[in-house]
């Protein structure tokens, strides 16, 4: 009887340690996904948008003694739901993108939300919460971490490190999938520095490090304010994350809704007006992706990056401030 009850518990334990492996492995191969039926937004260029959005530069760099290639800007009117009018300057060019790219964990996490790929629980939601609108380093760690199956840790042989950094690449092969380009969305965020294998996905120079350009950046924030990302219930659960007051006073120059785009609502007096952004700061970049409506009826993306006037704060909403008076005299 004994012999029978411990063949039985070792079946048992066999079938669930097999049942975790085999869990396991078929996790390594979960792809973030597009939509079924997804489409690529239409975008024209737009050479109105272009004069404006090259002069609001021109001013700033003039004004704030700016290199040519210190700033790149996008800008995407989304009055047309169909088709949306953009214009850029530099806006490919590939920049360390500081917290912007949280806003891509975000999206890509909730692609995998509603896909069933991922069971959200409290403790997610805090991550997520945490990392757009306390734009948390930490936070961003734990995200990237769910995304991809991957972990901080020692650095790892040749062999072992390869297949690791294949699963980190799984946010890149899904806006790859998605069509988006020039862009290197794989690394964590931190406070100080990285450290082992993450120093080692880096290739220890930095040259693995993030990378975005203000064209990609305004394309998923414009999508994800028109809800096409994913659907209406989880579009507006992102809109709500990156949400700012920027009528709330705010002694904090660094506050993502008074800092940033938002100084622009302020000087110019914008009662009414609505803010979504997501800003990005180091010792050297400032940049800030914003999505705003007016009253009058203007839905308008404007991404500004700018590198070595980190302590700047008035460049940013210097670009803001012409585009939109420019849009609204243009209209």
């Amino acid at each position: 009887m004994r012999i029978a009850t411990l063949s039985l518990l070792v079946l048992v334990l066999s079938v669930f340690f097999s049942a975790t492996v085999a869990a396991q492995i078929g996790r390594d191969k979960i792809e973030i996904v597009k939509p079924k039926g997804y489409v690529s937004p239409g975008i024209r260029r737009s050479t109105e948008l272009e004069s404006l959005l090259k002069k609001a530069v021109a001013d700033v760099t003039s004004e704030y003694r700016f290199k040519p290639e210190e700033i790149a800007a996008t800008i995407i009117d989304l009055r047309d739901h169909d088709l949306w009018s953009m214009a850029d300057v530099n806006g490919e060019s590939r920049l360390y993108p500081a917290s912007v790219v949280k806003m891509f964990y975000m999206a890509a996490l909730h692609r995998q939300l509603e896909d069933g790929k991922i069971v959200p629980t409290k403790e997610l939601e805090r991550g997520l919460r945490d990392m757009i609108v306390d734009s948390s380093n930490e936070a961003t760690q734990y995200i990237l971490d769910v995304l991809t199956d991957t972990s901080s840790g020692a650095e790892r042989p040749l062999k072992e490190f390869e297949k690791w950094q294949y699963k980190r690449n799984r946010v890149n092969r899904f806006y790859s999938s998605l069509g988006y380009q020039n862009i290197n969305v794989n690394q964590k965020t931190f406070c100080e520095d990285a450290y082992g294998i993450e120093q080692q996905s880096r290739a220890y120079k930095g040259q693995n490090r993030n990378m975005l350009t203000t064209n990609a950046t305004a394309r998923l924030l414009a999508e994800i304010a028109t809800r096409r990302f994913v659907n209406e219930t989880r579009s507006n659960a992102m809109l709500a994350l990156m949400s700012r007051d920027w009528e709330k006073p705010s002694t904090d120059p660094d506050d993502q809704a008074v800092g940033f785009t938002g100084k622009a609502l302020i000087d110019g007096k914008m009662t009414g007006t609505k803010l979504w952004s997501k800003a990005g700061w180091t010792s050297k970049s400032r940049h800030d992706a914003a999505y705003i409506e007016t009253p009058d009826g203007q839905k308008v993306v404007i991404v500004v990056f700018t590198e070595n006037h980190a302590n700047d704060r008035k460049p940013i909403a210097g670009v803001a401030t012409r585009v939109l008076k420019s849009l609204k005299e243009s209209k």
